[in-house]
């Protein structure tokens, strides 16, 4: 894949041979679905976007094929199977670059999804006077020694960081570090093994969003972790006053010489919440969920209808944060029920009344509403992650 940037030529290593078993995912953690793609796709197509060729991806034995879905239609990249340990994997991706035998060469962890342009600019830009380099963030809490269960002393955090990945290297250097690594296979990551080998090691500025996948909910992220703090969904209805019907609003029951028609109790304003809430959920409408098609729902209490819609904002991983309403109708008026109606909807919405508003306005004698031939009502809602 051509540059497209002034970076200098690289190569790049991306680990995906680790297990991924505390993710709780029901594949390797590497190969699971995060943010709308497998995790692995996303490091790639950063790497691939900022020019790096090939790509060499270590992966567990026998997943060949997931792996090659995953990485369908990036280009330059190339599968090798892994070893029984981070350091041998990335031994093993190493030597397999040696027939192009690249000048630089990024090692990434896979687990790492989000990988910032300006990491690897700043990492590559680190290798024009350094054999390597690595980024880091300062430690920003403060740190404690422990023994048996008690505070044994303090540490130093001024003098410590906190390493992530890619970590950047000369190949020549690095390959050789790794082949005449003779420690713990399980070492933490390429920078360590550079050090025992006499490779300096540049520390450069990370990026929070490195942040790794390791544990299950670091994957709530669609439906929970990545979701909208807020979100907001708006409802309007409208039915028809006639004789002989009861009048309900907000679930109240109003004296009136007129009732509003339809499939339920018609109750234009819950009607127009529900809407609100549904919308803001992103579960469809009123109709979805209560065709009026259905025998069922002749005559039923719209108190049922928003029950129903405050607990699919719950399932979506929501509460409800405020509702406003708008009743707009000619008569009856709404001022004297107000209060009613708005303690009847927080009840309904489990929320304090504080949150809800209800108003009502007419319509300048204008339209169905101003001839007295219907109510509508109008309605938003917020709800707020949890």
């Amino acid at each position: 894949m051509s540059n497209d940037t002034d970076l200098p030529p690289f190569a790049a290593v991306v680990v995906a041979a680790g297990e991924g078993l505390r993710a709780g995912q029901p594949v390797p953690k590497q190969f699971a679905m995060w943010r709308g793609k497998p995790v692995l796709r996303h490091s790639a197509e950063a790497l691939a976007a900022a020019g790096a060729g090939p790509i060499v991806v270590a992966i567990p034995e026998s997943a060949d094929a997931v792996a090659s879905e995953n990485l369908a239609g990036i280009d330059g990249v190339s599968l090798v199977t892994g070893g029984s340990s981070r350091q041998t994997s990335v031994r093993l991706a190493l030597e397999s670059l040696e027939d192009v035998s690249p000048d630089l060469v990024l090692i990434h962890d896979a687990a790492r999804p989000v990988l910032p342009r300006g990491v690897i600019e700043r990492l590559l830009g680190a290798l024009s006077g350094n054999q390597g380099a690595i980024p880091v963030l300062p430690v920003v809490d403060s740190l404690a020694a422990e023994k048996d269960g008690l505070m044994a002393g303090a540490a130093d955090r001024e003098s410590l960081r906190r390493v992530q990945t890619p970590q950047a290297f000369h190949y020549s250097a690095i390959l050789a570090a790794h082949r005449s690594w003779d420690g713990d296979h399980a070492a933490g990551d390429d920078a360590q093994v550079a050090r025992v080998a006499g490779v300096d090691v540049a520390l450069v500025e990370g990026d929070e969003k490195l942040h790794k996948l390791t544990f299950a909910e670091d994957f709530l992220s669609e439906t929970q972790a990545d979701k909208p703090a807020v979100r907001i969904g708006t409802g309007f209805d409208v039915h028809r006053l006639v004789e002989g019907e009861e009048l309900w609003l907000c679930g109240i029951k109003l004296d009136h010489t007129h009732g509003l028609s339809g499939h339920s109790d018609a109750d234009v304003a819950l009607h127009a919440v529900v809407d609100a809430l549904l919308g803001a959920a992103g579960k469809g409408d009123i109709g979805d969920h209560f065709p009026p098609s259905d025998p069922q729902w002749k005559g039923a209490s719209s108190d049922r209808f928003v029950t129903h819609a405050v607990s699919l904002v719950a399932e979506a991983g929501y509460a409800v944060g405020n509702v406003d309403l708008t009743i707009i109708c000619e008569a009856p008026k709404i001022g004297p029920h107000r209060d009613a109606m708005r303690m009847r909807l927080a009840g309904l919405l489990g929320i304090h009344a504080e949150q809800v508003s209800v108003k009502a306005t007419t319509t300048e004698r204008l339209g169905f509403t101003g001839r007295g031939e219907g109510i509508a009502a109008q309605a938003a809602a917020t709800i707020v992650s949890t």
